[in-house]
């Protein structure tokens, strides 16, 4: 999706003008892809733009930093700052968000340790992910003959920058066969997740979503819904998943940050159908909440003028 400018950009702890916030082109991520990053999003409320979980969000980019030796020169609460300053000077009432912990120029070969690490923040406005119409009806899916790393390989716990060339082919592959998003199964042949969402079936009434076991990053929303399962009083587990339990699900959704919350309606040209009751319901109460409509979900929403 198009990028839209804004007018700041935080670096390094300053807020600069969005053209002037460049780096080297000997920058070391961009030569080895080691670096970091989050997809966050502001929502606009009656209290101005929220942030969607916030602090977990830059809690997670401290743990991708942890697992891959990139030490960030910042703490977790001047980052929190630091994203509600950047989406505060740029006025807008809802964006998406970026933060970058890459490693900077000055140091070249496959060693980082030495590399100083830079840290940025972009925001801007973005509309759905999938779509509209993938909001509302349902995304096209299929099952990526590309696979999720092994843990052994890359590890995906961590939101690492060079990961997502992973994701890429196997969007790529999905886009020119004609479906909207693409499947990832793990090494040992388990749906692990998609290019860039976490993903749900419904089965008999309950909510399973494969575990971090089968190369599932951990998801911030991910988390969400089971939050909103359980207070719907739906059951939601964790467990291994076969291709053939997506194609004969009840229902099965999509979630992620920038994806939010998306029905599945079909799978390697099985039909799912329309979105599901409970797909339907836990995808109500998401957007309800994040735009500041459900109280009891208060404490996901980080204002930025608080």
């Amino acid at each position: 999706m198009p990028i839209e400018k804004a007018d700041k950009i935080w670096m390094n702890g300053e807020l600069v003008d969005w053209d002037d916030a460049t780096i080297h082109v000997l920058t070391h991520t961009l030569h080895y892809g080691n670096g970091v990053f989050e997809g966050i999003r502001a929502y606009e409320t009656d209290s101005g733009p929220a942030v969607f979980r916030l602090r977990p969000h830059i809690e997670r980019f401290f743990r991708s930093a942890k697992i891959l030796f990139i030490d960030i020169p910042w703490t977790v609460d001047q980052l929190v700052q630091a994203v509600k300053d950047t989406v505060r000077v740029n006025d807008l009432p809802s964006c998406y968000i970026r933060p970058l912990a890459y490693l900077g120029y000055g140091e070249m070969g496959l060693n980082p340790i030495p590399c100083d690490v830079d840290v940025s923040i972009a925001t801007w406005p973005w509309g759905s992910y999938l779509g509209d119409e993938g909001i509302r009806n349902g995304v096209r899916m299929m099952i990526s003959s590309w696979q999720r790393h092994d843990a052994n390989a890359m590890p995906p716990a961590a939101k690492g920058c060079g990961h997502y060339i992973n994701s890429q082919m196997a969007k790529v592959q999905a886009i020119k066969a004609g479906y909207d998003e693409a499947i990832l199964l793990s090494p040992q042949g388990n749906v692990s997740e998609c290019t860039g969402e976490n993903l749900f079936v419904v089965s008999g009434g309950t909510i399973i979503t494969p575990p971090t076991s089968a190369g599932a990053l951990k998801g911030i929303t991910q988390d969400a819904v089971h939050r909103i399962a359980d207070d719907l009083g739906i059951p939601y587990v964790q467990g291994n998943l076969l291709r053939s339990d997506l194609y004969t699900a009840d229902e099965a959704f999509l979630s992620g940050t920038a994806a939010e919350v998306v029905p599945i309606r079909s799978v390697d040209e099985r039909d799912i159908g329309d979105p599901g009751p409970i797909t339907r319901a836990v995808q109500d109460v998401f957007f309800e909440a994040v735009r500041g409509k459900r109280p009891e979900y208060a404490e996901w929403n980080e204002h930025v003028d608080a």
